[in-house]
């Protein structure tokens, strides 16, 4: 199987015409196209900082001309959960003419999409690329030939990766913006390249609430890592 990343902004597509004015993001957890309708139906966890920029933005996405449906399944505060139907892009109709299907979820944010699709071979594959030059603006973010014991692994493996990802989901935003300023400043080199004092002057704390952001942070990933490790095939 070839497994293609892409990093895309389809001119079409509802969601990325949403996020384009709204600060909002998308993240489809669940999708099933109507080949005889030409629709996608979507189930989607929607972000946005508050309630008022969520509410503003799904109504944007409620009105736009190229949605077919939708259903305000769940919300809270900045986050809801969404059902949608939508008319078949001109991406999503290259995609399947050659042959192609999703591999992974989609990813909305700032006027741009990541989309994960498989083929069975390089010729269709380079023939959905060229196809999608015509109409979209796209990077490849990863291109990879997969084989049939790394898709086992994989997808015997699929609930110990959730769990890492559910650790990172965990984290706060000072927990995650801590951690990252630790990695990227060389906190756990040795010698160190950060310090527990720069870290606190970074984000204007003192050091021990820095050290209690960090272990904070720490704890939860290691919780999840020792979780994971028990649930690898």
């Amino acid at each position: 199987m070839i497994d293609i990343a892409l990093d895309m902004r389809q001119y079409d597509c509802p969601f990325i015409d949403t996020t384009d004015d709204a600060d909002l993001s998308f993240a489809a957890s669940y999708w099933e196209f109507n080949p005889a309708a030409g629709e996608l139906e979507t189930r989607m966890v929607v972000e946005a900082p508050d309630r008022h920029e969520l509410d503003q933005g799904l109504s944007m996405l409620r009105e736009h001309r190229g949605m077919e449906g939708f259903d305000l399944l769940a919300k809270r505060d900045g986050a809801a959960r969404i059902r949608t139907t939508i008319q078949e892009t001109s991406a999503m109709r290259t995609i399947r003419q050659n042959e192609g299907y999703v591999t992974g979820p989609f990813y909305i944010e700032d006027g741009r999409e990541t989309w994960h699709v498989g083929f069975d071979n390089d010729g269709l594959a380079d023939g959905a690329l060229a196809g999608l030059e015509r109409n979209n603006d796209f990077s490849v973010l990863s291109r990879e030939d997969t084989s049939i014991p790394e898709i086992s692994e994989l997808m015997s493996n699929a609930g110990a990766a959730m769990t890492l990802i559910n650790g990172c989901r965990e984290l706060s935003e000072t927990e995650r913006e801590t951690l990252e300023t630790a990695v990227e400043g060389g906190y756990f080199e040795s010698p160190r390249g950060a310090t527990l004092g720069d870290l606190a002057d970074e984000f204007g704390v003192s050091k021990p609430a820095a050290s209690k952001n960090l272990r904070r942070a720490e704890r939860k990933l290691i919780d999840r890592v020792v979780d994971a490790l028990g649930e690898l095939e």
